[in-house]
């Protein structure tokens, strides 16, 4: 066999193996370990001539020159690199740089334009439910006749709607919805357009409400929740006839329930994916039905029945008509049995103005207590309970509210219950990982921390509690 001189390979006769000639050494780098060699040999060679030791601090310096001097050149090479890495933080403009601004605004408008885009409109919605209708789906009568596909059909339908369809229509989907049914092999495709919609629904909402995301970073202040709701009002046809001089105040009222919820350390803002997620802004748009029936309007927050309610409330607690309530006025909220000793923790702990308390502050105690069930609710009541600030309520604390309590039974002249037998049954009631104190979270695990709440803040409260097996008798018996 002949062997040409720009072959890297050689053949071993006796076993008819190819082994591979190692590569040759770069000349630069050969150059530099000799004269490497030869500093060392000369070091050496010196070292033996004076019949000297070198301590082990010089060992070492002499190892990292050495290393130094040999990997410099390569370090050098490379030091160009780390100039290369592209940056990735960028501070927000500031107010006075005015065309920063300006840039930033156009370029997050010309990107929601173009996710907006790349959205499915109504037109080819329609062309995605007649494709469903054409996939050649099975009806049976099992499933009420509604049109099922398989996962072949999935694809078929996919492929033939287009590329802007397609990170709709993705096998994950088909996934999550089979599982979702209990099915095997198939979906319905009412589920599977639905989900479609739905997702649409949530990218265009997503890009609206980013509209009002002044700083681009996801999150939007009271002030753009104002704005966003008081140019939606218009769309809702249930809040026809809304008087005007009453539009700020609802716009308020509305807000303040998403500030409320999505905002439970209070920093003046709440996350767009926050409200996308909540049911929140399903509840507001439920009123663009036209004929929407008053039941369902009085159980939602965002109904011109329900913002009148609560704000006709506090013009009626507003005594001296100043627009702002004292704690005296506020006395007569609900059934006018809170006590005395909440309504002055509410007053400590809330914002006021010169002791009085705004419609805003008034809004945040009425949510809070219309929603006791609700974590953000019980999170508020807490930190008004928790009088010395100590993250805990322990036997003390119960007896400083419940004391109140126990003066409207003196007042209404019943007989005062032992704090005593109370203590123990909300103890018992909230089984707290600590066997003396209860923790915010002990309330809200124990799943009736509405009921423990209630107990020490009025005497309507105290009495439904002590009273629950009979309110519970008599509503079996009207049911």
């Amino acid at each position: 066999m002949s062997k040409t001189s720009t072959e890297t390979n050689t053949v071993d006769a006796s076993n008819n193996t190819v082994t591979e000639e190692p590569k040759p050494i770069d000349l630069e780098q050969k150059k530099i370990n000799d004269d490497l060699k030869n500093r060392l040999r000369k070091y050496i060679k010196k070292l033996d001539e004076t019949n000297t030791s070198t301590t082990r601090e010089e060992s070492e310096k002499t190892e990292i020159d050495t290393f130094k001097q040999l990997y410099k050149p390569r370090l050098d090479g490379e030091k160009h690199s780390y100039n290369k890495v592209p940056k990735f933080f960028f501070k927000l403009p500031r107010p006075d740089e005015v065309l920063a601004q300006k840039l930033r605004e156009e370029t997050r408008a010309q990107f929601l334009q173009k996710k907006s885009k790349e959205l499915l409109d109504n037109s080819e919605l329609k062309h995605l439910w007649s494709l469903l209708e054409k996939s050649n789906g099975s009806y049976t009568m099992a499933n009420n006749d509604e049109l099922t596909i398989d996962y072949m059909q999935f694809r078929k339908l996919r492929d033939s709607a287009g590329p802007k369809y397609r990170h709709y229509l993705t096998a994950e989907v088909f996934g999550r919805l089979q599982a979702a049914e209990g099915g095997v092999g198939k979906v319905r495709g009412v589920s599977l357009f639905n989900y479609v919609m739905r997702r649409v629904w949530l990218q265009q909402t997503r890009i609206g409400l980013s509209l009002y995301d002044v700083t681009g970073q996801g999150y939007l202040t009271e002030h753009d929740l104002e704005s966003y709701i008081a140019e939606l009002v218009p769309s809702l046809a249930a809040l026809d006839g809304l008087d005007s001089s009453f539009s700020s105040f609802y716009v308020c009222t509305a807000a303040r329930k998403f500030l409320f919820f999505l905002d439970p350390m209070r920093v003046g803002r709440v996350r767009i994916r926050d409200v996308l997620s909540c049911s929140f802004l399903d509840d507001l748009l439920e009123l663009r039905e036209e004929d929407l029936p008053m039941e369902l309007q009085e159980q939602n927050w965002f109904s011109a029945a329900s913002a009148l309610r609560v704000y006709g409330q506090y013009l009626n607690l507003d005594r001296d008509h100043n627009g702002m309530l004292s704690i005296s006025e506020l006395a007569g909220y609900g059934s006018g049995t809170l006590t005395r000793a909440f309504l002055q923790r509410v007053f400590q702990q809330c914002l006021t103005y010169d002791g009085e308390m705004d419609y805003k502050t008034y809004l945040d105690l009425v949510l809070a207590l219309e929603n006791r069930r609700q974590p953000a609710a019980l999170a508020y009541l807490f930190r008004v309970l928790d009088i010395n600030s100590q993250g805990y309520l322990d036997a003390f604390t119960l007896n400083y509210f419940f004391k109140a309590i126990q003066e409207q039974m003196v007042a209404h002249g019943a007989e005062p219950v032992n704090f005593d037998d109370v203590k123990d049954e909300i103890f018992d009631m909230i089984r707290p990982q600590h066997p003396s104190r209860i923790t915010l979270q002990d309330l809200v695990r124990s799943g009736h921390g509405h009921t423990a709440v209630s107990i020490l803040l009025e005497l309507h409260g105290f009495w439904a509690y002590e009273n629950r097996e009979a309110l519970a008798a008599a509503a079996d018996h009207h049911s």
